[in-house]
């Protein structure tokens, strides 16, 4: 038994934010359906690397699904989308304002055809609002929600993240929106219609800058590795690579004075008090980077932990990769691929202890599941969405 068993996903989208977010419910047990159009979700193409010919963008999010090929342009593929849609419990779809509407296919049309769907609209700025309309990228929301200004080194130009976080994010919201209206059907024997947006998401996790902002009125800065309300909190220079420290409170502070052979600033009234380290950034940034660069990143690490700082090596990916808590927390999924063989990409990132997720199927080859789920479609559409026994389908 897995968390989601018997629930029923339609998945419209492409790229990054709604494949994330059917692939986590999919994980959960869900049987997700992807659409795609005849020329295949655009990250089929974002590579190299490569692997069977797939990109790893493409194969990083979309195992546990049936993949299917319909050309929505036309009257027969919006016939066959109508007859899924009416069989599924959960329809996600990134489409432009209005596009379900444009086909027949809208919340009027659900709430009559449909009315145990829960339909989630990932769009780039939401559903109201002078820039409704417009498509989103992840990129540029993290340049209009301010994001960027806030990511670089102080004096530097605005940076984005080395990942696609406002579209990471959105992905996570959206599974949470969906499980919170799936949660409410119980109760109301409905579903509902559910909304993000990269442009809500970017504004969202600004979160503590945001809230600074604000309550002081005042321009949100550039702190690079560091931290706008906590000092020492950012990456300092050892003496064979970087290490990050992480200095939480006052008491923390004392323990890291000790050990550095500087007990003396736990005293010093422009050190003391963390609100005291903010004010005094750089006096406090430039002492603590005198000490530490005296020492190997290694031997900071173990005697900062004895003594209960907070503080951990910058690794690179391949490094984190390899780490021996990455194995032993089993984040690494192995799964067989038709073209490409073994496939390993990134494990689900939680666990339950009763229901736990799983890694089911690889991502679907371009069509692989659209005869069988056509064919089921034409002779018992309800036989497309029937709960396969264990170990079949799988």
């Amino acid at each position: 038994m897995t968390a989601l068993s018997g629930i029923r996903v339609l998945d419209l989208t492409r790229v990054l934010a709604g494949p994330l977010c059917s692939m986590i419910l999919g994980d959960m047990g869900a049987d997700v359906v992807k659409v795609e159009p005849p020329g295949g979700d655009d990250t089929r193409a974002w590579g190299p690397p490569h692997a069977g010919g797939e990109a790893a963008y493409y194969l990083g999010i979309n195992r546990n699904k049936r993949g299917i090929v319909l050309d929505l342009s036309n009257e027969d593929g919006r016939a066959l989308l109508a007859d899924l849609i009416q069989g599924c419990d959960v329809l996600i779809e990134n489409y432009k304002l209005g596009t379900l509407d444009k086909w027949g296919l809208g919340d009027a049309w659900l709430r009559e055809h449909a009315p145990q769907v829960v339909r989630c609209s990932i769009t780039g700025y939401g559903q109201k609002g002078p820039k409704a309309h417009l498509p989103g990228y992840d990129f540029i929301l993290q340049a209009e929600s301010g994001l960027m200004s806030i990511t670089g080194e102080v004096g530097s130009g605005p940076v984005k993240h080395g990942v696609a976080i406002v579209d990471i994010t959105t992905g996570l919201y959206a599974a949470i929106a969906i499980l919170g209206a799936l949660n409410a059907r119980h109760e109301t024997g409905l579903g509902q219609s559910v909304s993000v947006s990269l442009y809500q998401t970017g504004i969202s996790v600004l979160c503590n800058v945001a809230a600074n902002a604000l309550v002081s009125g005042k321009p949100s800065g550039r702190f690079g590795n560091g931290h706008p309300n906590i000092v020492p909190y950012r990456t300092f220079t050892a003496s064979d690579g970087e290490l990050a420290l992480a200095v939480g409170n006052d008491q923390q502070f004392a323990r890291f004075a000790e050990l550095a052979g500087h007990p003396e600033w736990a005293a010093d009234p422009r050190m003391a008090k963390n609100s005291d380290r903010v004010v005094n950034r750089a006096l406090v940034d430039d002492a603590i980077g005198a000490v530490i660069t005296q020492r190997a990143v290694s031997d900071w690490v173990e005697a900062l932990r004895k003594v209960g700082v907070p503080c951990g090596a910058v690794n690179s990916v391949q490094t984190a990769l390899a780490e021996e808590q990455t194995t032993a927390l089993g984040l690494i999924a192995e799964i067989e691929h038709p073209l490409a063989g073994i496939v390993r990409s990134i494990a689900p990132a939680f666990t339950m202890s009763l229901t736990p997720p799983t890694v089911r199927r690889a991502p679907p080859t371009l069509g692989q599941h659209t005869a069988e789920v056509v064919a089921s479609l034409r002779h018992d559409p309800a036989s497309v969405w029937a709960s396969p026994r264990a170990g079949e389908g799988e």
